[in-house]
C-alpha cells in the first residue's frame, strides 16, 4: 500500500432506509483506516435518488455515527474546503466534468434503444444478456442529427479501453478484467441526470480521496471507476488513481448476504437493546478482521492502533447475534459504575422502573446494586427486568407468573415459614446476617439443599428467578418490604 500521499478515505452512503449493520462495519472500517494512518475521513451524502432518499433516513446516519463515536474530519456539519458534500448540491460539479470529457471524446453520445442493442445481439447470435454492443462509437455528425431529428435525446458513455483492467486490491490481491468484457456504461441518462458511475468517481477525485474501502457488491464496478479515472487524469481532473479495497459480504442465516430486512441487519435494535458502542463496534470489526487469532475482545483504541485493511479477510463474514451479545456483555462489566449508572438509567426510565427524571435516592439506590447489576446483565436493557422489584409500589408488587408456578408452590410453605421466623427478629439488618439465619433456618434446619432452599425466598423477594444476589437485595428493599414479601408469598395469601 503507498504510503506516499497522507491518507484521505471516506464512507458515502445513500440516505435510505434504516442505517444497517453491514454497511456501518464499513463505516468503521474506513474510520479505523483513516485514524490509524493519521489521515482524514470523508463523509460524503450520495443522494441524488429523490425517489428513494430521505432526510429521516440523512438525520438517522448522523445518529448513528455520533453514537458509535465514528466522527469525520470533512463532510455535512464538519464543512471542508472539497465541498458541497450533497450530491443532490454537487449538480453543477458533474454537467461542468461530463462536459469537459465529452469534449476530449471520452465520452460519446449513444441513441441506441435497449431493443435495439438486443436485435443485434440476436442476429449475431450472441446473448442479449451481453448488454450494450459499443455500437454508436463511431457515430457520424449526420448519424446523430438524424436521431435527433427522431426525437431522440443521448445518453452519454464512457469509451471503455481496449486493454486488460488490472489492480491490487488491498484486500482480494490482484484483480484482472478482461478487455472487451465490460462493455461502455452510461454516465449520464438521456434528460441530462448522472448516474452513480459517474458522480462517484468524480466526487473522489476531486476530493483527493486516495483509499476506496467499500462493500464486495460494488466490485464489479471498479472497472469501469478505473477507466474514468484514466480519463479524469488525461483531461486533468486529478492526478492520481485511488487504491480499490473491497470488503467481505456481511452474511445472515444459512449462506445468505445478511437483507436490510432482517431485524438483526437494523443498527438502531441493538442501541435500543442497550449494546454498548464499545461491545458493538468490537463485534463489527471481527467481521472481516481480527485483532489477534487468540482475542476476540479489545477496546476501540486498541483497534485504531492495530488496524490494517491487508488484514481483512477476503471470505464473508457470518453476523452472530450470540457472540455480539457476549462480546458487549464484557465490554459492559468493563465500565466504571458510574458510567454503568449513568448509561443505564435511560433504560430503566424507558421501562418504566423509574421515572423520566429519578430523584437522589432512586439513583443512588440504584447505584448501590449496580455492581451486582452489571455483573449479570448482557445489555443495558437487561437492567430493567432485574431492579424492577426493588423501585416498584408494594401494592402492585407480584412475582412473575412463570416464577411463581416455579417456586411458590404449596410445598414452600415450610421454607417462607422459616424463612420468616429466622429474619423477623435479626439484630441488624446487613446482607452477611440475612445470609448467616437463613442458612442457617433452611439447609442446616430444614435440611435442603441451597438451590431448593433459596429459590423460594428469591422469588418471593424480587419476583423473578433470576436477580441480582438475594441478600444484598433483602438488605437495600428492607426489614419490613422484605418480610411483608415473604408473608404475602404464603400459599393461601
Amino acid at each position: 500500500m503507498s504510503e506516499s500521499k497522507a491518507v484521505r478515505a471516506r464512507f458515502c452512503p445513500s440516505p435510505t432506509g434504516t442505517p444497517h449493520v453491514g454497511l456501518i462495519r464499513t463505516a468503521l472500517f474506513n474510520w479505523a483506516f483513516a485514524r490509524h494512518h493519521g489521515g482524514s475521513l470523508v463523509f460524503r451524502i450520495e443522494d441524488t435518488d429523490a425517489a428513494r432518499d430521505s432526510e429521516e433516513s440523512y438525520a438517522a446516519l448522523l445518529d448513528a455515527l455520533r453514537w458509535l463515536g465514528l466522527d469525520w474530519d470533512e463532510g455535512p456539519e464538519a464543512g471542508g474546503e472539497y465541498g458541497p458534500y450533497r450530491q443532490s448540491e454537487r449538480g453543477a460539479v458533474y454537467t461542468d466534468v461530463a462536459r469537459r470529457l465529452l469534449d476530449a471524446g471520452e465520452l460519446y453520445e449513444a441513441f441506441s434503444t435497449n431493443e435495439e442493442v438486443e436485435q443485434r445481439r440476436r442476429a449475431a447470435g450472441q446473448d442479449p444478456k451481453l448488454g450494450y454492443d459499443n455500437a454508436d462509437r463511431d457515430l457520424t455528425a449526420e448519424q446523430k442529427q438524424r436521431y435527433r431529428d427522431e426525437g431522440r435525446a443521448p445518453v452519454l458513455r464512457l469509451r471503455m479501453p481496449d486493454e486488460d483492467l488490472t489492480w491490487n486490491d488491498l484486500v482480494r490481491g490482484e484483480i484482472t478484467f478482461r478487455a472487451g468484457t465490460i462493455p461502455d456504461p452510461v454516465l449520464v441518462r438521456a434528460n441530462g441526470q448522472p448516474l452513480y458511475t459517474l458522480t462517484n468517481p468524480v466526487d473522489d477525485a476531486l476530493m483527493r480521496i486516495t483509499h476506496v474501502l467499500r462493500g464486495e457488491d460494488l466490485l464489479p464496478s471498479t472497472p469501469r471507476q478505473l477507466a474514468l479515472y484514466a480519463a479524469l487524469r488525461r483531461i486533468g481532473v486529478t492526478d492520481f488513481t485511488p487504491e480499490f479495497g473491497h470488503l467481505p459480504y456481511v452474511m445472515g442465516e444459512g449462506n445468505k448476504k445478511l437483507s436490510k430486512r432482517d431485524p438483526k441487519s437494523n443498527l438502531f435494535n441493538y442501541r435500543e437493546q442497550g449494546f454498548v458502542r464499545e461491545g458493538l463496534l468490537n463485534y463489527l470489526a471481527l467481521l472481516g478482521w481480527s485483532i489477534a487469532d487468540d482475542r476476540d475482545v479489545f477496546t476501540v483504541d486498541e483497534l485504531v492502533d492495530a488496524f490494517e485493511i491487508t488484514k481483512v479477510s477476503a471470505n464473508p463474514a457470518r453476523f452472530d447475534p450470540k457472540k455480539a451479545e457476549a462480546i458487549n456483555a464484557t465490554h459492559v462489566r468493563a465500565l466504571p459504575t458510574d458510567e454503568f449508572v449513568r448509561r443505564t438509567l435511560p433504560y430503566l426510565s424507558a421501562e418504566g422502573v423509574l421515572p423520566e427524571q429519578p430523584d437522589a435516592d432512586q439513583i443512588e439506590r440504584f447505584r448501590t446494586i449496580a455492581p451486582l447489576v452489571q455483573e449479570r446483565v448482557t445489555v443495558l436493557g437487561d437492567a430493567a427486568g432485574l431492579v424492577r422489584f426493588l423501585f416498584v409500589d408494594e401494592a402492585a408488587f407480584a412475582p412473575e407468573e412463570a416464577a411463581a408456578t416455579k417456586a411458590l408452590g404449596p410445598d414452600s410453605e415450610p421454607v417462607l415459614r422459616a424463612s420468616i421466623d429466622s429474619l423477623e427478629n435479626l439484630e441488624q439488618w446487613r446482607a452477611d446476617a440475612i445470609e448467616a439465619a437463613l442458612k442457617e433456618a433452611l439447609v442446616d434446619g430444614l435440611g435442603l439443599k441451597p438451590r431448593k432452599a433459596f429459590a423460594p425466598v428469591r422469588v418471593a423477594v424480587t419476583g423473578r428467578t433470576v436477580s441480582p444476589p438475594l441478600y444484598e437485595s433483602m438488605e437495600l428493599l428492607g426489614r419490613e418490604i422484605s418480610l411483608g414479601r415473604l408473608r404475602r408469598a404464603l400459599p393461601g395469601h
